[in-house]
């Protein structure tokens, strides 16, 4: 309809969530476009995670023992290809191409720039409701810190980090209306907040200043 006002996203953001996330070869795995290198990273992170945390497998055993079979395979495969006609082992494309590390170092430089200003704006108290909401929510992170390994806790991130953009990308309507009422309602709550407790503590008088 013209004249209607464009839908609010998810922190203000203005570009599509591919685009926020680079545009690269690191947002279509992350958006699950690259289905492939999505479910490889996924894998192989789950079996990492299970044989540090329920094998407990010391992490200098379980590189050397990776490696170890690494080598194997290569010797393995090398000595049977001649034979049986198989193409030689080769460094995947993916790990040659500088353009994918280059993409990855960039996102996370953006993302990096953007996490310090964004915490440098909280710290100003620029938006007291958010200020406090992060203030609860790294608490809430200390006390499940004294819960759960750095291994389960990066784990668990890195869950989210595959799966939260994807599932954001396919409902994107839904989740930015019901973040907007959730914003709303919390602006509303500390509005309450500021007029019942804070507006109430006295402030010492405002000296004028001298006109000469």
């Amino acid at each position: 309809m013209p004249g209607s006002t464009p839908p609010v996203k998810l922190f203000g953001r203005e570009r599509p969530i591919h685009q926020v996330l680079g545009g690269g070869t690191v947002a279509d795995v992350l958006l699950w476009r690259n289905k492939i290198a999505a479910a490889s990273l996924l894998i192989a992170v789950a079996v990492i995670w299970f044989l540090t945390e329920v094998v407990e497998y010391k992490f200098v055993s379980l590189l050397s023992h990776i490696l170890i079979t690494a080598l194997l395979v290569v010797f393995i495969w090398s000595a049977l290809s001649e034979n049986f006609q198989w193409t030689p082992c080769k460094i995947p494309e993916v790990i040659l191409d500088e353009t994918t590390f280059e993409e990855a170092a960039i996102t996370f430089h953006e993302r990096l720039k953007q996490f310090l200003s964004f915490i440098l704006d909280i710290g100003c108290g620029k938006n007291l409701p958010l200020f406090f909401l992060t203030l609860v929510s790294l608490w809430i992170l200390s006390v499940i810190g004294n819960y759960f390994s750095f291994c389960n806790i990066l784990f668990v991130g890195l869950l989210c980090l595959e799966s939260l953009p994807f599932l954001y990308e396919r409902y994107e309507e839904d989740v930015d209306s019901h973040a907007m009422m959730m914003h709303q309602q919390i602006k509303k709550m500390f509005s309450e907040f500021d007029f019942s407790f804070l507006n109430k503590i006295p402030r010492g008088p405002v000296k004028e200043k001298k006109t000469t």
